[in-house]
């Protein structure tokens, strides 16, 4: 009888804190906010961007603390392609970045606001929510990290993250965004980089010909048939690194293109292990027709010199990777071959994406 009267009394108690005509409604982002002063309810409510499951591609990983939403990444949209996180205005994401190729840079090194020139070639951004790290040496984990680094490197926009918050929250048009995306009142790095994020997280290419193929609504010509199977066999060893739907690992390979020392380092600049010297993160061949130059550093100007480096079978160094077996002797494909295999590397093009004003 008493553990009854408790129950009751516990209910009473409850029901009693809870303001008259406050409702908790169905929102992405559940943050109600009680107005003390006049005893009313405000509750914030976004939009679910809903990313749908793809065949062949896991879950996609999305950080419980920026869950997507439609105004998120229109924000996060916006604010890739706006100069004004550099610091004059003249370069944004979009820059190094563009769709046309791919979301990579089509120059072997970007030029930055001052221009200063990269050592290193823009990654593409294509299916990069499926990144278990980012850069060519994995240097951040999440797209939220990434975003950071850009706006702050000298030799990129070359700006601060306190000018950035100062020009944004100045914007009236901005702040609304934001307060409309995040329910925030003031404009901070961290909610900037969680737009741009979640805008990333939907540049999905899975509309080429080959996905039309595995799913029944294309035909591959002999060609492109006999470049699937040396592509999937010992005789072109792509898959190792290239495999499964994404095309990627998410490992970092020395793929031998350089003798020791190395005059980038890669990931083991990260870890500070000699053992990862020359070591880079593997890219998606998805769109791999619209995002030369190739390799870290853009060596490679078109498909045909990628693919004599891999029959060549590299250049020996103490970090070579194993899967680099041909080492020495190489593929030794025929023309025809080499032919074959670049015509299967192309049915990876999404010309849909490519074109998506969206």
């Amino acid at each position: 009888m008493k553990n009854i009267v408790y129950l009751l009394l516990g209910t009473v108690l409850l029901f009693s804190c809870k303001k008259e005509g406050c409702t908790d409604p169905i929102a992405n982002n559940y943050n109600p906010e009680a107005d003390i002063n006049n005893g009313s309810c405000n509750y914030f409510s976004t939009t679910p961007f809903i990313i749908e499951n793809t065949y062949g591609f896991p879950n996609m990983n999305i950080p419980s603390n920026n869950p997507m939403t439609v105004e998120g990444v229109a924000l996060g949209k916006i604010l890739f392609s706006d100069p004004i996180l550099s610091f004059d205005n003249s370069q944004s994401c979009s820059s190094c970045h563009l769709q046309t190729s791919g979301f990579s840079d089509t120059n072997q090194f970007s030029t930055g606001i001052d221009g200063l020139i990269g050592n290193r070639n823009a990654s593409t951004i294509i299916n990069a929510g499926w990144n278990s790290s980012n850069f060519w040496d994995g240097r951040t984990i999440t797209l939220e990290d990434q975003a950071f680094e850009p706006v702050v490197n000298p030799i990129e926009m070359h700006n601060t993250w306190l000018n950035v918050e100062s020009t944004l929250n100045n914007s009236e048009q901005y702040k609304q965004l934001f307060k409309d995306a995040f329910n925030i009142e003031y404009i901070d790095s961290t909610h900037v980089v969680m737009a741009i994020a979640q805008f990333e997280r939907t540049l999905i290419s899975v509309n080429s010909k080959f996905d039309k193929y595995l799913k029944g609504e294309a035909q591959l010509t002999q060609e492109e048939l006999n470049g699937y199977a040396i592509f999937n066999s010992e005789k072109g060893d792509c898959f190792h690194c290239h495999g499964t739907q994404l095309f990627m690992d998410n490992l970092f390979h020395n793929n031998g293109l350089d003798p020791e020392p190395f005059t980038d380092n890669g990931l083991g600049d990260i870890t500070d292990n000699s053992l990862d010297n020359g070591k880079f993160k593997t890219p998606t061949l998805r769109n791999i027709e619209f995002t030369s130059p190739y390799m870290h550093d853009g060596r490679f100007s078109t498909l045909e010199e990628v693919v004599e480096h891999y029959d060549s079978g590299g250049v020996y160094s103490s970090t070579i990777d194993p899967l680099m077996k041909k080492l020495g002797v190489g593929l030794l494909l025929t023309n025809q071959e080499k032919q074959d295999l670049i015509a299967f590397l192309k049915t990876l093009s999404d010309i849909d994406f490519i074109n998506n004003v969206k």
